[in-house]
């Protein structure tokens, strides 16, 4: 296991859920291994927030979220993951989808259980959160 995540559920209105993830990269600039469970629903929004000052990730990190089949679910329509090349100064907003042949065609739908927060190239003891706002049913 490397890095470690810190999850916490609010629950934000009636149907809607947010996912705050928390997160510190071990020595080789890393997370990995550590799970948080969700509910059933779809993901309609995703912030990635870089840590500041001393706890700053390494511009161009890399963020992504597993289901227990190892399954993207920050897919991006296209085979990739939203969580892609980071900025480290900016926070950024996604939301994830799937797609067939290359055309998007709904959002992101999880069927509940446990889910892997992955980071990688994030440098030496630094930090983010990750936000995950998920909707009940399928949107």
């Amino acid at each position: 296991m490397a890095g470690v995540i810190v999850t916490s559920p609010i629950k934000m209105k009636s149907l809607i859920t947010l996912y705050q993830v928390t997160w510190v990269s071990d020595a080789a600039g890393t997370v990995s291994g550590s799970t948080f469970t969700t509910k059933m629903g779809t993901i309609v929004a995703v912030e990635f927030i870089p840590g500041i000052s001393i706890t700053q990730p390494d511009d161009l990190y890399d963020c992504d979220c597993l289901d227990a089949d190892g399954i993207s679910v920050f897919d991006n329509g296209a085979g990739a993951t939203i969580g892609a090349n980071l900025s480290n100064t900016v926070a950024s907003h996604a939301v994830p989808m799937v797609g067939l042949t290359g055309v998007t065609i709904y959002r992101r739908w999880h069927r509940g259980g446990p889910l892997q927060l992955t980071v990688a190239n994030a440098g030496d003891t630094n930090s983010g959160v990750v936000k995950i706002y998920m909707a009940d049913g399928i949107i």
